[in-house]
């Protein structure tokens, strides 16, 4: 009986858990795995020294975290080309405020914004501001003293577009990019796309050595649109395209005989232009998307 009440006690916490990791470490599976182990530490203490059992998952699950990144801090140095976010299906609820903010934390911009932070930076900062914690809490989390804690989350805010964050373009606006961007696609004509594009709009394309994609980051309306009808045209133009929402925002993705190949996602500026075009064509971060949602 024990046994099964500790079950259920963690699975209402595992997505939350599966978020949090998910939000530290940008992949899937190595998140899946630093909440598996928190559940397995879970069911081997005895729970009735634990007053708080979510304060207890928070803590294990974030140390397991960043004793992560530091045993894989030389696999990102290895890297072959951009680096980006696994790409994951998120079903948001604009019109709760709450909602909103967490989605807007997994927006792959902002998630390139943590990758700049420190680890410690990084979970202090997503502990503190996104989950709502304590400093007192999250710094006996990460095992150093509140002032340091402090100190961690005031330099991550230095770093990090508090604006940017909160910043959501509306639904309909998000539908008509992504139309106008599916349709420069299949017709190589950007001419309607192109006054939807920022000035300094960027494109960021993420193969890992695996998969055919632009080697480099695009950058202006000219040198991207060229890619367009040049490129993407030529190579996209049989793939199958469904609308979904990617981390937190309308995105796309595209299939060949039924396996993902790639995901497009964006990122919007004030005025609800587009900033940045990110594309996932790594088939190793391509295989959880549509599998797994992340909150």
């Amino acid at each position: 009986m024990a046994v099964q009440k500790n079950l259920e006690i963690f699975e209402k916490a595992r997505p939350m858990l599966l978020g949090l990791a998910y939000r530290i470490l940008g992949t899937v599976a190595d998140s899946e795995d630093c909440v598996q182990e928190t559940f397995l530490k879970w069911m081997q203490v005895d729970d009735e020294k634990i007053k708080n059992p979510n304060a207890w998952f928070t803590t294990v699950c974030t140390r397991k975290c960043l004793d992560f990144l530091k045993s894989a801090e030389h696999k990102r140095v290895d890297y072959v080309g951009e680096w980006l976010p696994e790409p994951v299906q998120t079903d948001s609820k604009p019109n709760v405020e709450e909602q909103m903010e967490l989605a807007s934390s997994l927006k792959v911009a902002f998630l390139l914004m943590l990758e700049r932070l420190s680890p410690k930076e990084r979970a202090a900062y997503l502990l503190c501001e996104i989950f709502e914690n304590d400093y007192a809490s999250v710094s006996e989390t990460l095992e150093i003293k509140e002032s340091a804690c402090r100190k961690l989350v005031s330099r991550a805010k230095g770093h990090i577009q508090k604006g940017k964050l909160r910043h959501r373009t509306s639904n309909d606006q998000q539908l008509k990019l992504l139309s106008a961007f599916q349709e420069a696609v299949q017709s190589g004509v950007t001419s309607n796309l192109e006054g939807f594009l920022a000035d300094d709009i960027s494109f960021v394309a993420d193969h890992g050595g695996k998969a055919a994609a632009v080697l480099n980051v695009l950058k202006g309306v000219p040198e991207i649109t060229k890619f367009i009808t040049d490129g993407l045209h030529m190579y996209w133009i049989d793939y199958e395209w469904s609308e979904t929402e990617i981390n937190g925002l309308h995105g796309f993705m595209l299939k060949e005989n039924g396996k993902a190949v790639a995901s497009v996602s964006f990122d919007f500026d004030p005025a609800g232009q587009i900033s940045e075009i990110f594309v996932m064509r790594n088939p190793d971060k391509l295989q959880n998307l549509g599998a797994i949602s992340i909150h």
